[in-house]
């Protein structure tokens, strides 16, 4: 048998493990030079980058629904602290700089977490939705990502999935970060905000970039592997000039495998390969 992990002995333990990670982030950042964007403007700048929406409550098997409840007050929450924010050239875009903590006493409730051990509840579940809003967003602009944490695993069968799977990222604070910095020569804008049922996100600048990207989801497939199945297929990221329209780079940004962790009487049977 494997020798268990200090953190996975027991919840005191992963308490103790997790406050020394965070303890290491945040000294990290204090020696770093870093220039983290604070500040939020009400103003908007005048041109959209790049816009996109995502629904708040989907049904997820076997998920309490009233966790998908609380995620939207936690959203709400974390909107207030993200729209506006102005990213200058050459700063960096912290999610928890940003956002903070999310305890019960700044207003969190009980959200759907994702976990080593796999999914529970805890205050402020349900933000990795807020994190993949901007995540997607930058990957449609010019803007550099620096921290990145990809879903390992295929957690929930589709419900009007907008966006190629796997573009998302994993948040938890405050040692698990996305982060993006602005190498442009331009300030940039993100407007998060919820409306009808669905987050809403844009990401402004002060003038059109040259380039428009798109991405897209080839190959993709389920496939049984041994005992278990995998969702597999790859995402390319597309440069498009504006001025010709034409096609100028083709990026691989992920080669998904991931572990289908949900009932696979849901996987579409016509999405299963054998060869």
């Amino acid at each position: 048998m494997a020798r268990k992990l200090f953190c996975e002995i027991s919840p005191l333990t992963y308490k103790i493990s997790l406050f020394k990670e965070c303890m290491i982030r945040n000294i990290k950042d204090i020696l770093s030079d870093e220039k983290i964007a604070k500040k939020q403007i009400s103003e908007e700048l005048p041109n959209i980058v790049k816009s996109n929406s995502s629904i708040l409550i989907r049904k997820l098997h076997g998920v309490d629904i009233k966790l998908q409840e609380n995620k939207v007050t936690n959203i709400e929450l974390a909107c207030k602290k993200i729209n506006g924010i102005v990213i200058k050239p050459g700063e960096t875009f912290s999610y928890w700089k940003v956002v903070g903590k999310t305890t019960k006493k700044e207003g969190y409730k009980e959200g759907l977490v994702v976990t080593r051990q796999g999914l529970k509840s805890g205050f402020g579940g349900g933000l990795c939705q807020m994190a993949n809003m901007i995540h997607w967003l930058v990957l449609n602009s010019p803007l550099t990502v620096t921290e990145l944490h990809h879903h390992s695993d295929a957690l929930f069968p589709d419900e009007r999935r907008r966006v190629p799977f796997g573009t998302g990222t994993s948040v938890s604070y405050s040692n698990i970060d996305y982060r993006f910095k602005n190498t442009t020569d331009q300030d940039v804008q993100i407007l998060v905000w919820c409306e009808n049922g669905e987050l809403c996100g844009e990401l402004r600048s002060e003038k059109e970039y040259p380039y428009r990207y798109k991405l897209v989801e080839e190959n993709h497939h389920f496939k049984k592997e041994g005992e278990f199945y995998y969702r597999i297929s790859q995402v390319y990221r597309l440069v498009i000039d504006r001025k010709t329209n034409k096609e100028i780079d083709k990026e691989l940004i992920l080669d998904n495998h991931s572990k289908v962790l949900y009932d696979y009487k849901l996987i579409p049977k016509d999405q299963i390969r054998n060869d």
